[in-house]
Protein backbone atom coordinates (compact mmCIF):
# COMPACT_ATOMS: atom_id res chain seq x y z
CA UNK A 1 0.00 0.00 0.00
CA UNK A 2 1.06 3.38 -0.76
CA UNK A 3 1.06 5.95 1.60
CA UNK A 4 0.15 9.86 0.51
CA UNK A 5 2.34 12.22 1.00
CA UNK A 6 2.07 15.12 3.49
CA UNK A 7 1.47 17.11 0.40
CA UNK A 8 -1.38 15.02 -0.77
CA UNK A 9 -3.35 14.88 2.83
CA UNK A 10 -3.38 18.30 3.18
CA UNK A 11 -4.82 18.61 -0.66
CA UNK A 12 -7.69 16.22 -0.16
CA UNK A 13 -8.38 17.18 3.22
CA UNK A 14 -8.51 20.57 1.41
CA UNK A 15 -11.10 19.66 -1.17
CA UNK A 16 -13.24 17.72 1.43
CA UNK A 17 -13.36 20.65 3.62
CA UNK A 18 -14.09 23.02 0.58
CA UNK A 19 -16.68 20.13 -0.60
CA UNK A 20 -18.34 20.26 2.96
CA UNK A 21 -18.55 24.07 3.06
CA UNK A 22 -20.65 24.40 -0.41
CA UNK A 23 -23.13 21.63 1.01
CA UNK A 24 -23.30 22.94 3.90
CA UNK A 25 -24.56 26.36 1.95
CA UNK A 26 -26.28 24.18 -0.30
CA UNK A 27 -28.28 23.15 2.35
CA UNK A 28 -28.63 26.34 4.32
CA UNK A 29 -29.89 28.09 1.33
CA UNK A 30 -32.41 25.44 0.55
CA UNK A 31 -33.45 25.82 3.96
CA UNK A 32 -33.19 29.29 3.98
CA UNK A 33 -35.80 29.29 0.65
CA UNK A 34 -38.13 26.68 2.03
CA UNK A 35 -38.43 29.25 5.15
CA UNK A 36 -38.92 32.24 3.23
CA UNK A 37 -41.78 30.39 1.18
CA UNK A 38 -43.50 29.12 3.82
CA UNK A 39 -46.56 31.14 4.00
CA UNK A 40 -47.15 30.67 7.60
CA UNK A 41 -43.53 32.13 8.48
CA UNK A 42 -43.76 35.13 6.11
CA UNK A 43 -47.24 35.78 4.95
CA UNK A 44 -48.68 38.76 3.54
CA UNK A 45 -50.73 39.94 6.46
CA UNK A 46 -51.65 43.82 5.60
CA UNK A 47 -53.37 44.89 2.04
CA UNK A 48 -52.81 48.09 2.69
CA UNK A 49 -55.84 50.31 -0.19
CA UNK A 50 -55.39 53.72 -0.72
CA UNK A 51 -56.68 56.19 -2.82
CA UNK A 52 -60.09 58.21 -3.32
CA UNK A 53 -62.61 55.94 -3.93
CA UNK A 54 -66.54 54.92 -3.64
CA UNK A 55 -67.94 52.05 -5.47
CA UNK A 56 -64.85 49.91 -5.46
CA UNK A 57 -65.69 46.79 -3.01
CA UNK A 58 -62.72 46.65 -1.32
CA UNK A 59 -63.80 43.76 0.84
CA UNK A 60 -63.95 41.92 -2.33
CA UNK A 61 -61.09 42.97 -4.09
CA UNK A 62 -58.89 41.87 -0.87
CA UNK A 63 -60.58 38.65 -1.42
CA UNK A 64 -59.55 37.55 -4.69
CA UNK A 65 -56.17 39.01 -4.50
CA UNK A 66 -55.60 36.33 -1.42
CA UNK A 67 -57.04 34.15 -3.49
CA UNK A 68 -54.78 34.71 -6.66
CA UNK A 69 -51.93 34.92 -4.33
CA UNK A 70 -51.75 31.79 -1.51
CA UNK A 71 -48.29 32.07 -1.02
CA UNK A 72 -45.62 33.96 1.36
CA UNK A 73 -44.39 37.70 0.94
CA UNK A 74 -41.43 36.33 -0.91
CA UNK A 75 -43.53 34.53 -3.80
CA UNK A 76 -46.15 37.39 -4.17
CA UNK A 77 -46.33 38.05 -7.63
CA UNK A 78 -46.88 41.91 -7.71
CA UNK A 79 -47.33 42.24 -11.91
CA UNK A 80 -50.28 39.54 -11.02
CA UNK A 81 -51.44 41.39 -8.33
CA UNK A 82 -51.45 44.63 -10.64
CA UNK A 83 -53.06 42.77 -13.72
CA UNK A 84 -56.02 41.33 -11.12
CA UNK A 85 -56.74 44.83 -9.60
CA UNK A 86 -56.57 46.59 -13.23
CA UNK A 87 -59.19 43.83 -14.66
CA UNK A 88 -61.86 44.93 -12.15
CA UNK A 89 -64.76 47.17 -13.88
CA UNK A 90 -64.27 50.29 -11.34
CA UNK A 91 -60.52 50.43 -11.24
CA UNK A 92 -59.27 53.01 -13.80
CA UNK A 93 -55.56 52.67 -12.60
CA UNK A 94 -53.82 51.17 -9.78
CA UNK A 95 -50.25 51.00 -8.10
CA UNK A 96 -48.73 48.14 -6.63
CA UNK A 97 -45.88 47.53 -4.00
CA UNK A 98 -44.79 45.07 -1.45
CA UNK A 99 -43.22 46.68 2.14
CA UNK A 100 -41.27 44.76 3.66
CA UNK A 101 -42.10 42.71 6.12
CA UNK A 102 -45.46 41.73 5.53
CA UNK A 103 -47.28 44.52 3.65
CA UNK A 104 -49.13 44.88 0.01
CA UNK A 105 -49.53 48.86 -0.21
CA UNK A 106 -52.39 49.34 -3.17
CA UNK A 107 -53.20 52.49 -4.68
CA UNK A 108 -56.84 52.88 -6.39
CA UNK A 109 -58.27 55.51 -8.58
CA UNK A 110 -61.81 54.64 -9.24
CA UNK A 111 -63.77 55.02 -12.88
CA UNK A 112 -65.71 57.93 -12.96
CA UNK A 113 -68.96 57.64 -14.76
CA UNK A 114 -70.30 60.56 -16.77
CA UNK A 115 -72.77 58.52 -18.81
CA UNK A 116 -74.70 55.07 -19.39
CA UNK A 117 -74.08 53.36 -22.71
CA UNK A 118 -77.23 51.09 -24.21
CA UNK A 119 -78.50 50.30 -20.77
CA UNK A 120 -75.74 47.80 -20.05
CA UNK A 121 -72.49 49.76 -19.63
CA UNK A 122 -71.34 53.27 -18.22
CA UNK A 123 -68.74 55.33 -19.64
CA UNK A 124 -65.48 57.18 -17.90
CA UNK A 125 -64.78 60.78 -19.36
CA UNK A 126 -62.44 59.17 -21.97
CA UNK A 127 -65.34 57.13 -23.65
CA UNK A 128 -64.17 53.65 -22.46
CA UNK A 129 -66.79 51.41 -21.49
CA UNK A 130 -67.05 49.50 -17.87
CA UNK A 131 -69.83 47.18 -16.44
CA UNK A 132 -71.92 49.08 -13.33
CA UNK A 133 -71.82 45.62 -11.34
CA UNK A 134 -75.50 46.31 -10.51
CA UNK A 135 -74.54 50.18 -9.43
CA UNK A 136 -77.77 52.27 -9.61
CA UNK A 137 -76.78 55.87 -10.61
CA UNK A 138 -78.50 58.59 -11.82
CA UNK A 139 -76.90 59.36 -14.94
CA UNK A 140 -77.88 60.89 -18.75
CA UNK A 141 -78.37 57.95 -20.89
CA UNK A 142 -76.93 57.40 -24.13
CA UNK A 143 -76.97 55.18 -26.91
CA UNK A 144 -75.84 54.09 -30.47
CA UNK A 145 -73.77 51.47 -32.39
CA UNK A 146 -71.22 49.88 -31.43
CA UNK A 147 -67.20 51.27 -31.50
CA UNK A 148 -69.57 54.88 -31.68
CA UNK A 149 -68.82 55.47 -27.92
CA UNK A 150 -66.32 58.21 -27.86
CA UNK A 151 -68.45 60.13 -30.94
CA UNK A 152 -71.40 59.65 -28.48
CA UNK A 153 -69.98 60.87 -25.68
CA UNK A 154 -67.82 64.11 -27.33
CA UNK A 155 -71.43 65.40 -29.10
CA UNK A 156 -73.33 64.99 -25.75
CA UNK A 157 -70.33 67.24 -23.94
CA UNK A 158 -70.69 70.05 -27.08
CA UNK A 159 -74.72 69.99 -26.63
CA UNK A 160 -74.36 69.88 -22.36
CA UNK A 161 -72.31 73.34 -22.52
CA UNK A 162 -74.46 74.98 -25.20
CA UNK A 163 -77.57 74.16 -23.79
CA UNK A 164 -75.95 74.90 -20.28
CA UNK A 165 -76.45 78.47 -21.47
CA UNK A 166 -79.85 78.47 -21.10
CA UNK A 167 -80.32 76.37 -18.23
CA UNK A 168 -81.54 73.07 -19.97
CA UNK A 169 -79.96 69.89 -19.94
CA UNK A 170 -79.90 66.19 -21.08
CA UNK A 171 -81.49 62.98 -20.13
CA UNK A 172 -81.16 60.93 -22.99
CA UNK A 173 -79.24 61.19 -26.31
CA UNK A 174 -79.59 58.70 -29.22
CA UNK A 175 -77.20 58.46 -32.26
CA UNK A 176 -78.44 56.22 -34.73
CA UNK A 177 -76.63 53.85 -37.23
CA UNK A 178 -76.63 56.81 -39.74
CA UNK A 179 -75.37 59.10 -36.86
CA UNK A 180 -78.35 61.27 -36.73
CA UNK A 181 -78.89 62.47 -33.25
CA UNK A 182 -81.90 62.64 -31.41
CA UNK A 183 -82.17 64.32 -27.69
CA UNK A 184 -84.47 63.76 -24.47
CA UNK A 185 -84.28 67.35 -22.65
CA UNK A 186 -84.68 66.41 -18.46
CA UNK A 187 -87.95 68.81 -19.39
CA UNK A 188 -89.42 66.10 -21.53
CA UNK A 189 -88.77 67.66 -24.83
CA UNK A 190 -87.64 65.76 -27.74
CA UNK A 191 -85.55 67.25 -30.19
CA UNK A 192 -84.55 65.91 -33.55
CA UNK A 193 -81.43 67.37 -34.73
CA UNK A 194 -80.12 64.70 -37.88
CA UNK A 195 -77.15 63.92 -39.17
CA UNK A 196 -75.57 67.59 -40.16
CA UNK A 197 -74.94 70.63 -38.61
CA UNK A 198 -76.65 69.43 -35.12
CA UNK A 199 -74.57 71.94 -33.02
CA UNK A 200 -76.43 74.51 -35.55
CA UNK A 201 -79.57 73.18 -35.11
CA UNK A 202 -79.45 73.14 -31.46
CA UNK A 203 -78.55 76.86 -31.06
CA UNK A 204 -81.07 77.24 -33.02
CA UNK A 205 -83.89 75.57 -31.16
CA UNK A 206 -82.35 77.82 -28.01
CA UNK A 207 -82.82 80.51 -29.86
CA UNK A 208 -86.68 80.06 -30.50
CA UNK A 209 -87.13 78.57 -27.56
CA UNK A 210 -88.42 81.55 -25.16
CA UNK A 211 -90.93 81.99 -27.89
CA UNK A 212 -92.23 78.58 -28.11
CA UNK A 213 -92.40 78.24 -24.70
CA UNK A 214 -94.97 81.50 -24.50
CA UNK A 215 -97.16 79.31 -26.31
CA UNK A 216 -100.64 77.68 -24.56
CA UNK A 217 -99.43 74.27 -25.86
CA UNK A 218 -96.08 72.40 -24.06
CA UNK A 219 -93.87 71.22 -26.08
CA UNK A 220 -93.47 67.96 -26.81
CA UNK A 221 -90.99 67.75 -29.02
CA UNK A 222 -88.97 69.62 -32.18
CA UNK A 223 -87.82 68.30 -35.17
CA UNK A 224 -84.68 70.72 -36.53
CA UNK A 225 -83.67 68.76 -39.73
CA UNK A 226 -84.43 71.93 -41.90
CA UNK A 227 -82.31 74.19 -43.73
CA UNK A 228 -84.00 77.04 -42.05
CA UNK A 229 -86.94 76.65 -39.57
CA UNK A 230 -88.44 73.92 -37.47
CA UNK A 231 -91.67 71.89 -36.89
CA UNK A 232 -92.84 71.66 -33.50
CA UNK A 233 -95.31 69.37 -31.56
CA UNK A 234 -97.64 69.72 -28.81
CA UNK A 235 -98.40 67.51 -25.69
CA UNK A 236 -101.66 68.35 -25.75
CA UNK A 237 -102.19 67.21 -29.69
CA UNK A 238 -100.21 64.51 -30.94
CA UNK A 239 -101.55 65.10 -34.54
CA UNK A 240 -100.99 68.64 -34.38
CA UNK A 241 -97.82 70.24 -35.76
CA UNK A 242 -96.95 73.75 -36.56
CA UNK A 243 -94.70 74.86 -39.02
CA UNK A 244 -92.19 77.93 -37.93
Amino acid sequence: MQLLSREQVRFYSGVLFLLAVVASLVYGSMVVRDWLKDEQRMPVQVIDFSGQYEHINIARLERKIRKSQPGSFFELDVNEVFRLIEAQPWVYRASVRKQWPNRLKIYLVEQQPVARWNDDMLLNPYGDTFESEGITLSLPQLFGPGGSEKTALEGYNAMKSLLATSSMSIAELSLSERFAWQLQLTSGIKLNLGRKEFIDRLQRFIDVFPLLSKQDKPVKYVDLRYDTGLAVGWQSDENDNKQS
